[in-house]
């Protein structure tokens, strides 16, 4: 069982406006699918707080997830922060994550959702809505775990890991 930590970034939830729906269900789904999520946290759309957060959540947990702060408006940098934290960018899941979203809008490709590798610990961008976050989350968790089992020394051959019984990781 990997670890997972959620960071949602929202001003108007971190000011007590709106509730974070996004942030729970991540955590929720995220454990529906085995992790041990230790950590929820919520920030507001600040660059140097985004990043602050995401280096300590990195310190924690194998998998972080953000939510919130990946479309155009002038105050999302989610993506940015997490590019700035990040030693190794990892394209191919935002750009599943948005493949599987055009097939339900075509706002999908306004995301400007980012992903990469800081240390030992995969971060994940995820829009702010709810049902984007269970549509791009979905498209990508199924293979998240043989990213963070070649990240973290476990088998890289593919036809091992297919071939192996799943035991539970603990990190």
């Amino acid at each position: 069982m990997y670890t997972a930590a959620v960071l949602t970034v929202s001003d108007r939830s971190f000011q007590g406006q709106r509730a974070d729906e996004a942030g729970p269900l991540a955590a929720s789904l995220l454990e529906e699918s085995g992790y041990r999520v230790v950590e929820t946290a919520l920030v507001p759309d600040e660059r140097a707080e985004i990043e602050a957060a995401l280096i300590r959540l990195a310190d924690e947990a194998a998998l972080v997830v953000t939510t919130g702060g990946t479309g155009f408006s002038p105050r999302d940098v989610t993506p940015e922060a997490t590019l700035a934290v990040c030693e190794r960018l990892t394209p191919g899941i935002p750009e599943a994550m948005r493949a599987a979203s055009l097939a339900v809008t075509p706002r999908a490709m306004l995301s400007r959702a980012a992903a990469g590798i800081r240390g030992g610990t995969l971060i994940v961008n995820l829009p702010g809505n709810p049902k984007a976050v269970r549509e791009n989350l979905e498209a990508v968790l199924p293979t998240l775990e043989h990213g963070l089992d070649m990240l973290l020394g476990g088998p890289a051959d593919c036809s091992l890991l297919f071939s192996r019984e799943k035991q539970p990781k603990e990190l």
